[in-house]
């Protein structure tokens, strides 16, 4: 699969609900996942706790969208447009970038840029 079909895949298992699915089919065991410049989540364990609090935290889901989905050499990114209450900020409607950084087929970094 080129680097298009993966990030199109796994966008496709996130609008599907299978967002966790997407996470252990894609993310490398040492991943490193970063909030704008906040200290990075490292490894794929830690990742997958911060993950699971992240969406048993979501009260009310109106929406996901992906944008923009663009493709270089070891590097996708995707602008999201998301919509949802979440039981300790509220209600969210923003739009993130995600940029994720691949090696041999799975995403070893990413990082996303949002405004509060």
């Amino acid at each position: 699969m080129t680097l298009l079909e993966k990030i199109t895949d796994l966008n496709d298992l996130i609008l599907q609900g299978k967002a966790l699915d997407a996470f252990e089919k894609y993310y490398h065991e040492e991943v490193v996942m970063q909030e704008n410049e906040n200290q990075p989540t490292i490894g794929k364990e830690a990742n997958r706790k911060r993950e699971l609090d992240f969406f048993s935290a979501i009260t009310e889901f109106r929406g996901a969208k992906p944008l923009h989905v663009t493709v270089g050499e070891g590097v996708t990114m995707v602008q999201w447009l998301y919509d949802y209450t979440h039981k300790d900020w509220g209600i969210r409607n923003y739009k993130q970038v995600s940029v994720q950084q691949w090696r041999n087929g799975q995403i070893i970094k990413e990082q996303f840029f949002y405004g509060n």
